[in-house]
């Protein structure tokens, strides 16, 4: 089986290493070998042993009729949507880690792949080298009702965290850091600003409600102003700081989804997901609490869950399922979502606080204060901060939701 690989970045050119590296294996399962013939890229690459297979004009790999599958790795959703567009009208197969053109154009690659009797597949757009969409798709959604899903699906804002967790740094040096082990782009606004999650959250939200979730509306809040107060405090209450998504299936009347920093317990499985690692849970009506977990980035375990799809297509093309329409499913306001919360304070003179309940003090931080309060709205929690305001000498420093 003749493909083509459009873009020759770190995802593309670890797709075609691990082609060659693990053929044997791929080949007893396909029982027939996956050979590149073009890889589409603007850029040369002189003395790369590929380098006789590039090609600069889609239109060569779209009018080849031996091309049958395509691998898009050129990222984004305007010239990646065209390409995977024209490459599906014309009868071919495609696979992509693109969560931002599986978010934005899903339904209508889906729909078009159905009508042309080929594969549009997606495993490796979300959780990185983990099987998550498939066994998730077939071995829950298929079987069971979803109730909710939630997980930390961006390794490199889960590695600046675990970084400022468990060696003291800033969220500045932490960053500084991950973009130096090649993490993080020198850009980092996608992944610390939780869009990058969003679209995750987006894709698995609308394979389980079966309509397109639009990750524009979805609630998005990024990482930026953590800092090492609120780690310590966090820990001192019994919680771990994580950038989380998190959706609820809310019957007829839509879902609650959110993406944002969240304090986590630490006795929940999620607590223990460091690093660039992802994890994703979810629960189910009967099937309980189920958890996928490994590795959420870096260039061959994103390979691998591509490569896993271009095995899929050629054995099981009659048999993927997984899809949703563009209807879109009902995102419900955010500021009714209800969730407990850590309010941390500086203060004057601590006495004001007395009849707070579950008030916590650190050493290390000099008047300065962190409880959490039950679960109340976005805009109880905007009452209850004004009232705190009002008290002498008080300040409110930040407020995060608890993961429950």
């Amino acid at each position: 089986m003749k493909i083509a690989i459009l873009g020759y970045g770190v995802v593309g050119s670890g797709v075609a290493e691990v082609l060659h590296v693990n053929r044997t294996q791929i080949t007893k399962r396909t029982k027939q070998e996956i050979e590149v013939k073009y890889i589409l890229d603007t850029r040369q690459f002189p003395g790369d042993p590929l380098e006789g297979l590039m090609v600069s004009d889609f239109g060569v790999i779209e009018g080849d009729s031996e091309v049958k599958l395509v691998v898009e790795a050129i990222g984004g959703d305007t010239i990646a949507y065209e390409f995977v567009k024209r490459a599906i009208m014309a009868g071919k197969s495609v696979c992509t880690p693109n969560k931002a053109l599986v978010a934005a154009h899903g339904p209508e690659l889906i729909a078009l792949a159905r009508e042309k009797g080929v594969c549009f597949l997606f495993e490796a757009s979300v959780g990185g080298g983990i099987p998550l969409i498939r066994p998730f798709a077939d071995a829950m959604v298929a079987v069971d009702e979803v109730q909710s899903i939630a997980g930390i699906l961006n390794g490199t804002s889960n590695y600046i965290l675990t970084q400022m967790s468990t060696n003291g740094k800033s969220y500045a040096e932490a960053l500084k850091r991950a973009q130096e082990l090649g993490y993080a782009e020198q850009d980092p606004t996608a992944d610390v600003s939780s869009q990058d999650a969003c679209r995750k959250l987006s894709i698995m939200l609308s394979l389980v409600t079966g309509k397109q979730a639009d990750y524009q509306k979805i609630k998005t809040e990024g990482i930026e102003k953590i800092s090492a107060q609120d780690f310590a405090f966090a820990n001192a209450l019994g919680f771990t700081l994580k950038q989380v998504v998190s959706g609820k299936i809310c019957g007829s009347s839509g879902v609650e989804a959110i993406a944002a920093p969240f304090l986590v317990p630490l006795s929940h499985p999620l607590a223990t997901v460091n690093d660039v690692y992802n994890g994703f849970w979810a629960t189910g009506k009967t099937t309980g609490n189920i958890m996928f977990y490994g590795s959420g980035a870096g260039k061959l375990p994103t390979a691998s869950a591509v490569v896993s799809n271009i095995a899929d297509a050629v054995c099981f093309a009659d048999s993927l399922s997984y899809t949703w329409t563009s209807e879109e499913v009902n995102i419900l306001p955010w500021e009714n979502y209800s969730y407990r919360k850590m309010i941390r304070v500086s203060y004057e003179d601590k006495s004001v606080l007395e009849g707070v309940d579950g008030v916590v003090t650190i050493g290390q931080y000099p008047n300065c204060a962190a409880w959490v309060v039950p679960a109340e709205t976005e805009a109880e929690t905007v009452e209850r901060v004004a009232r705190i305001g009002e008290m002498a000498g008080v300040r409110v420093l930040q407020v995060l939701r608890v993961y429950e």
